[in-house]
């Protein structure tokens, strides 16, 4: 049986020490270009592959990150967004040569497990997806000390856990102002959960626009699922029937706004105008296409992710990133 090339085939082959070949694979940055480019045609070439229990016994490292995703099953799996992000991700830790490890904590017993995981010493960073404010296991991950950060802020925690997120607020103000500059006088809109960020902040953008015209009449809630866009739409036509356009707070749900104005018959654009918020996959499949605000999916996720890094690598202070929004026109409104 042919031997498994080691560390040492690798040097040979690059034409470099062992101790750069072992600086190279523990992320670090200061080796020449040269060396680099060397070492990783050496892995290539002999088919190196990092014994990760023997370099774990050394840097007491995992070599792994696990992202919590603090919604049921049956959210993450209609949410486009989620697999977006999780692309970035994992795209982004294998450069690192970085394994990522998918865990749900919509339940208390999912966050039992997500704590022991991590308390059992099996990742060296946690990114938190869609953390709803007062979530125990923020406070559970603060006491284990271990890095962390999120998709997103979380709620009460901003100067405690570093985050990337688009410009909530800013975007619900570009959709806000265009739907008043198309004429339309009785604006409504479907908010997200008010626990989570994007909830709060596109509600509040909203409101900065129209001021005392945001009334608690044209505000409905919904949870970021399609089904809650349906109904909600449906108590705001109930409560509001004179209403000409709404703003709603994540594409999904804004598709099921659609559908619920096209069962009663009302006409988008012409009677109801409707505007989303992220441009997913979503935004080109409604009908009509929607009109929404393009939030930098793959951006925040880039920025996430190096986010978590530079806290494993040890880095203390770490600004938020904040990432500008877009308006896209199109048929809805």
């Amino acid at each position: 049986m042919a031997k498994r090339p080691t560390i040492h085939d690798v040097a040979a082959a690059a034409g470099v020490s062992r101790g750069t070949v072992s600086r190279v694979l523990n992320g670090d940055r200061y080796v020449s270009t040269a060396a680099r480019v060397a070492i990783e045609r050496a892995i290539s070439e002999t088919g190196y592959v990092v014994n990760r229990n023997a370099r774990s016994l050394v840097t007491q490292r995992s070599g792994s990150v696990v992202m919590v995703l603090s919604e049921p099953h049956e959210k993450v799996f209609e949410d486009p967004n989620y697999s977006t992000t999780i692309r970035v991700a994992i795209r982004r830790l294998a450069v690192r040569d970085m394994s990522m490890v998918i865990m749900l904590a919509g339940d208390d017993g999912d966050r039992d497990r997500v704590v022991r995981y991590v308390r059992g010493g099996h990742a060296d960073g946690v990114l938190l997806m869609s953390t709803h404010a007062g979530d125990p296991l923020v406070d559970a991950l603060e006491t284990m000390r271990i890095p962390a950060v999120a998709c997103g802020a979380v709620i009460g925690k901003e100067n405690v856990i570093p985050y990337a997120a688009a410009n909530d607020r800013e975007g619900a103000r570009q959709m806000t102002r265009y739907l008043v500059e198309q004429g339309r006088r009785r604006i409504a809109t479907i908010t997200g959960p008010l626990d989570t960020p994007g909830g709060v902040q596109r509600l509040e953008g909203f409101a900065d626009v129209l001021g005392r015209k945001a009334s608690k009449k044209l505000i409905e809630h919904g949870d970021w699922t399609q089904l809650s866009g349906e109904s909600a739409m449906a108590r705001l036509l109930e409560r509001a029937p004179d209403l000409d356009a709404v703003f709603v707070a994540s594409d999904l749900m804004a598709a099921g706004a659609l559908s619920t104005l096209r069962a009663v018959g009302r006409r988008v654009p012409d009677d109801v105008a409707v505007g989303g918020f992220d441009d997913s996959a979503v935004a080109l499949t409604t009908h009509p296409p929607l009109t929404t605000i393009r939030q930098p999916l793959e951006r925040v996720a880039e920025e996430t992710v190096r986010l978590l890094l530079a806290r494993i690598d040890g880095t203390e202070h770490i600004e938020p990133v904040v990432l500008p929004t877009d308006l896209i026109v199109r048929e809805s409104a």
